[in-house]
């Protein structure tokens, strides 16, 4: 592999500050790189100059300080629409040219960013494979004669062989993890709805991502920041509620017992015993940076992901191809979509009421633990495996991606290591939805401690300096008494704003303890002639206050909460007239034991 300039974020800043490059050379260079390269098939469409020239003059009219991508290459995958630049899907009849740029691609130009053009695809994003298109298969930047994964094929080899600091993908069953993890690279499926999918080709309309690869979770989690913007074009769009900031990935601290991580209790390598042990590598490099491993039962999420090719989902595959003539599909997506004729529309119903009851098994076993390791796929396989089992060997590659989204999770897919072809190998963080800083920020801790070179280049990691996330001088208390209590569902929200643990009391006799309507949250309501209820003391930054208090929802607040130490410290009350419906569940004590009955 010839060697690669090194482009990362900081790498190529430094080199335009320091006036070793700037963007007209670099991306000449990069262009050329390209054309070189063209055997891997990773583009169907690259800019030429005359092209690329109105970026760079909108580039001179932005202040770098004010552009956190001012001047990176990144790549978008040919489902997403590039203004002027024609959208294939990787099927020649279907080609059209958008007027507009798809919002998460306006969201990256604006800050900076420059594109180098349109990536190859599994047609239409059906598949996990990268060979699935008319451009030519989508070759492994390691060992050309194994798969690149797919269906983002093209983005991940793009970055891979350092073509682009950045590419865009789509992820529906995998595709943002899958080539991630042949491609040693960064993979991050946001939580469903935080990047604007406006302007991209639906494959399933209602479980699609714009996926992001990167050679670091620094970087991804830098593009991130600028993607995830809510778009009113985009009905499946969502603001980003929870606690999201580049500030926690920089200042994310791990030592012994700080964390929990899951693992399943049946896994599937295929018989790869190199794979095998790359996993359990990971897992023993995770305890060893303080983490605990919890096994957790992972049938249910098995079943989940069968539902995604086995169930009626296929059919929405289908809509969103239902103008484009069958015959002009390659066969193998012919014969996926034909599966839709073996469910009737009341097998659509059913399997929403099964998924449902899964995610409750599924969201009780994630919710023991901070995230859940997994494989990212079981193996990889050669090209002409792949062409001799497309289907079956197809579906293996989604073992541990297919349910992600079904879920409405958000994932991260790291590369530990190569197997004996070559080829690089992964795997994948999840946790539920809005937790995409925090997965990346474990991720980055991982990526630090692995230290493998970035992409398929010779280019060697940088550490990333991490602030330690002591807590600073100006702090305030919060006394809590629920789902905030260290170990429940919503702690997350204190210790991903750096809050630690000050010390559990109970208050003064004097007060009530209520389950609300929901059966997820208490209500702590003032009495005179109350009990003592046990609680938590957290103490919290005092700036990280303020956005935690704002995430509060009615009927409850914050107030003031009378402790039997003495004092009264700042912490969760109930509204005036919030009781309705609410049960008295005071001679309990407490959340706790109120939930330890209920089971």
């Amino acid at each position: 592999m010839p060697d690669a300039m090194n482009l990362t974020i900081r790498s190529v800043h430094e080199a335009y500050n320091t006036g070793t490059e700037t963007p007209e050379s670099l991306f000449a260079k990069l262009r050329s790189q390209a054309e070189a390269q063209s055997d891997y098939n990773a583009w169907i469409y690259l800019l030429n100059e005359e092209e690329q020239s109105p970026y760079f003059d909108a580039l001179k009219r932005k202040k770098k300080d004010e552009c956190p991508l001012w001047g990176i290459p990144f790549a978008i995958k040919d489902n997403i629409d590039l203004r002027r630049v024609p959208t294939s899907a990787a099927c020649i009849s279907f080609t059209y040219t958008p007027k507009h740029s798809a919002t998460v691609v306006e969201l990256l130009i604006n800050a900076g960013a420059i594109p180098m053009g349109k990536t190859n695809l599994d047609q239409f994003a059906t598949g996990l494979v990268g060979t699935r298109s008319p451009f030519g298969e989508g070759k492994n930047a390691f060992n050309p004669d194994f798969i690149s994964g797919g269906s983002s094929a093209g983005s991940a080899i793009a970055t891979a062989l350092g073509q682009v600091s950045f590419a865009l993908g789509t992820d529906t069953a995998g595709s943002g993890r899958v080539p991630a993890a042949f491609n040693n690279l960064i993979g991050h499926k946001p939580s469903k709805g935080l990047l604007s999918t406006y302007g991209v080709v639906p494959a399933c309309r209602s479980l699609d991502c714009v996926s992001i690869f990167a050679l670091t979770t620094e970087d991804a989690a830098s593009v991130f920041q600028v993607a995830a913007q809510e778009d009113d074009h985009d009905p499946y769009s969502r603001n980003n509620v929870a606690f999201n900031s580049l500030d926690y990935y920089s200042r994310l601290e791990v030592n012994a017992g700080s964390f929990q991580y899951g693992v399943p209790d049946q896994l599937d390598f295929d018989g790869d015993v190199r794979a095998e042990e790359l996993f359990e590598f990971v897992c023993k490099l995770l305890s060893e940076m303080g983490g605990k491993a919890k096994v957790i039962k992972f049938e249910p999420f098995l079943t989940v992901a069968k539902l995604l090719y086995e169930g009626p989902w296929i059919a929405e595959r289908a809509w969103a191809t239902q103008g484009v003539n069958r015959t002009d599909m390659l066969p193998v997506i012919q014969d996926i979509l034909s599966a839709t004729e073996n469910f009737e529309v009341t097998d659509a119903y059913a399997a929403q009421y099964k998924l449902q009851a899964l995610k409750r098994l599924c969201d009780r076993e994630l919710a023991q633990v901070d995230f859940i390791l997994t494989p990212s796929t079981p193996s990889c396989y050669s090209r002409a495996e792949i062409q001799n089992e497309p289907i079956v060997l197809n579906s293996k590659l989604g073992t541990y991606t297919n349910f992600v989204n079904l879920l409405d999770y958000a994932a991260t897919a790291v590369p530990v290591g190569k197997l004996e072809s070559g080829v690089s190998w992964g795997v994948t963080l999840f946790a539920r939805a809005f937790t995409d800083i925090r997965l990346l920020s474990y991720s980055g801790v991982l990526q630090e401690k692995l230290g493998l070179p970035l992409g398929a280049t010779s280019n060697e990691f940088e550490s990333y300096t991490r602030v330690s996330r002591s807590l600073p001088d100006s702090t305030v208390d919060v006394v809590v008494c629920g789902a905030h209590l260290a170990g429940q569902p919503l702690n997350w929200q204190l210790t991903d704003r750096g809050a630690s643990l000050k010390c559990q009391t109970r208050t003064l006799a004097a007060y009530e303890l209520f389950a609300l309507p929901d059966g997820k949250r208490p209500a702590l309501v003032s009495k005179k002639s109350g009990v003592a209820i046990e609680v938590e003391v957290w103490q919290m930054p005092m700036s990280e206050f303020g956005s935690f208090v704002e995430g509060v929802k009615s009927p409850l607040g914050i107030g003031k909460v009378a402790l039997e130490s003495g004092g009264q410290v700042a912490g969760f009350i109930c509204e005036e007239g919030g009781l309705a419906g609410a049960i008295n569940i005071s001679h309990y004590g407490g959340w706790r034991a109120y939930l330890a009955d209920a089971k």
